[in-house]
């Protein structure tokens, strides 16, 4: 496959497509996916534009390697969030990220900007893009609109893209699939772009090289403990997993397991499976369920949040909820915490609608309110949690960080996971860095300093690997070299060294965006959802209930003070002049004489660093 380095460029308000090459200071700094589309946006965005106006750029991303690793296959949808104001990258699956980096041949991505008069489709082919009539499909979701296009890969808005919902995700595969948190089908819907089309197949390997390394890896995948996990349940077993270590977030995040846990889980997957996604793979992929609407692939998220999220245990209920938001193009982690947040702010007298836990029928009403914003609850959750929480009252019902809603895990017994979920790049997000995977095994150990150097590691071990796009469970493929040897294979050129920069680079560049937005320290918060009363404070009993363990505001503050510190950022969480200087970063920074005023990094007191250094930081 040829070597991508070149973008194009479409304009929506001029009807205008131009291909241009990708700097190659870029390439070399920032490698492709995830790091040149934060660049792009770098470079494309006034401070303060709005996410919702034709000035806010949207990436559709590949990188150098997509289509060749094994796992799942993705592309990357870049922009500006409208559900947070911070940089957004969101990955989606499937079959469309292999026969877009087919159909763009030597582009590794698209950048649209403006709006179009009417509904349109961007379709790709040939490595060429051009502008169609998406009239008929207005109103459509995601199913319908894939079946538009028979022979092609979609990526699409369903109803809740069209209709502004914050949340709205990019939908493939029929709704399989989804680049799902923080709104990029939010922009999608703004710009009035119903769908981009891929029409050519996935490019083939075209070298002995990749094809031995491609052999290589997948059996190293299938053997690996993310891939053997992966086989035998898929990300279901985060269910089982979390309710086993007391971090599944139950009923509106008051409790930390569910005890209808079993009934939701991979067990009940398994049993109401009619196949496995890719069966034909070494790690075949997702199970394909029938449930009430029909079928659809249910993963881990939906049974978190439609099931023990809301107090549901049957396991139909749950995925028939989830295959409702995919089809109308909604994030399954924010609607599901928009639904708990209403159902409590309803116990708490703060709606005069009567809701409860447990009520399916309820919730499925709900979910189509807020799609459609056609009730005034409906209508307020659909610019999440935070805002409707604005308006109504009950801000510290459900957590948020930055403006999105929390996802899988409950940080109250896995403490580390309170620091990756604050310090995150685009708002409350699990997957930048999952220390919950290791501390609840073995927190005595988990200093302040090792909490805050794991999340460190993970964020930018991951930017690297979504800049390649890699399979998020690749790392464990990856480790040794974080891919150098595959770049190299395919016609790129960087040392592991280099790469292990290139992440450090990329998650630095993310933050200079955010602090430029106007995020601080102030927004690297805990959230008051999650803070512990004084009289918490105290060893939790895990026999006598099932109410989370709370986290002590000033141990986090320490921790977050310790994160500064190793990553070179100052007390107000803005990357000092000495680090943009050895990252090549200095350039992007508008303002010389903001970088007089960055110290030299934050300096926690002796005494909070001599007793990190002793001693388990969640205690």
């Amino acid at each position: 496959m040829p070597v991508a380095d070149r973008i194009l460029r479409v304009d929506l308000s001029r009807e205008t497509v131009t291909s241009r090459p990708i700097p190659e200071r870029w390439l070399a700094q920032y490698v492709g996916g995830k790091g040149i589309g934060a660049r792009y946006l770098y470079e494309e965005l006034e401070p303060g534009t709005d996410p919702l106006s034709p000035a806010n750029a949207l990436l559709f991303m590949t990188g150098p390697l997509t289509g060749l690793l094994p796992g799942e296959q993705r592309y990357a949808a870049i922009t500006k969030s409208p559900l947070t104001g911070t940089f957004l990258d969101s990955y989606g699956g499937g079959t469309f990220p292999g026969r877009l980096a087919g159909s763009l041949e030597n582009h590794m991505g698209i950048v649209v900007t403006g709006e179009a008069e009417e509904p349109v489709v961007l379709s790709v082919a040939n490595g060429e893009a051009t502008l169609e009539s998406a009239a008929d499909l207005a109103g459509l979701d995601a199913a319908g609109t894939d079946e538009a296009f028979p022979n092609a890969a979609v990526a699409c808005i369903g109803p809740a893209g069209e209709n502004g919902v914050r949340y709205a995700t990019i939908a493939s595969d029929g709704g399989d699939h989804h680049a799902g948190r923080g709104g990029a089908g939010t922009v999608m819907g703004a710009k009035n772009l119903k769908a981009v089309v891929a029409h050519d197949p996935p490019a083939e390997p075209d070298s002995r090289t990749v094809e031995a390394l491609k052999e290589r890896d997948d059996e190293a995948f299938a053997a690996s403990d993310a891939g053997q996990w992966l086989t035998s349940s898929d990300t279901l077993e985060t269910v089982d997993f979390a309710n086993e270590v007391g971090v599944l977030p139950t009923r509106g995040w008051q409790e930390d397991r569910f005890e209808g846990a079993d009934d939701i889980g991979i067990e009940q997957a398994r049993e109401a499976a009619t196949e496995r996604e890719r069966p034909e793979d070494a790690v075949p992929g997702g199970f394909r369920v029938e449930h009430d609407d029909g079928e659809s692939v249910v993963r881990g998220a939906t049974p978190i949040v439609f099931g023990a999220g809301l107090g549901i245990d049957d396991f139909d209920a749950v995925a028939t909820l989830g295959a409702r938001c995919d089809q109308l193009g909604m994030d399954v982690i924010t609607a599901g915490n928009a639904v708990a947040w209403a159902i409590r702010a309803s116990q708490e007298g703060l709606l005069e609608r009567d809701l409860s836990f447990g009520d399916e029928t309820a919730a499925r009403e709900l979910v189509d309110e807020i799609a459609t914003r056609s009730s005034p609850l409906g209508d307020a959750l659909a610019d999440g949690v935070d805002r409707a929480a604005e308006d109504i009252g009950g801000e510290d019902l459900v957590p948020t960080v930055k403006g999105m809603e929390l996802s899988s895990y409950h940080p109250g017994n896995a403490k580390a996971m309170a620091l990756a979920y604050a310090t995150s790049d685009r708002g409350g997000c699990h997957r930048r860095a999952r220390p919950v995977e290791l501390e609840p095994v073995d927190a005595e150990t988990w200093s302040r300093d090792r909490a805050a150097e794991r999340v460190i590691d993970e964020q930018d071990r991951r930017a690297v690997l979504w800049s390649l796009i890699a399979d998020d469970f690749l790392e464990d493929v990856l480790q040794a070299d974080l891919g150098s040897e595959w770049l190299t294979a395919a016609g790129y050129d960087h040392e592991p060294t280099d790469l292990e920069r290139v992440g450090e680079r990329i998650w630095t560049l993310v933050r200079l965006f955010n602090v430029r937005e106007g995020f601080s320290r102030e927004d690297d918060a805990l959230p008051g959802a999650l803070s512990a009363d004084e009289e918490d404070s105290s060893d939790h009993s895990e026999a006598a209930t099932d109410e989370p363990n709370g986290i002590d505001a000033a141990v986090f503050e320490s921790v977050l003070e310790h994160y500064y510190d190793a990553r070179d950022w100052d007390r107000e969480g803005r990357p000092t002049r000495d680090l943009l200087e050895r990252l090549d970063l200095v350039d992007l920074v508008d303002d010389p004489g903001a970088l007089e005023s960055l110290d030299t990094g934050p300096d926690p007191d002796e005494n909070t660093r001599s007793s990190a250094e002793t001693g388990a930081w969640s205690r």
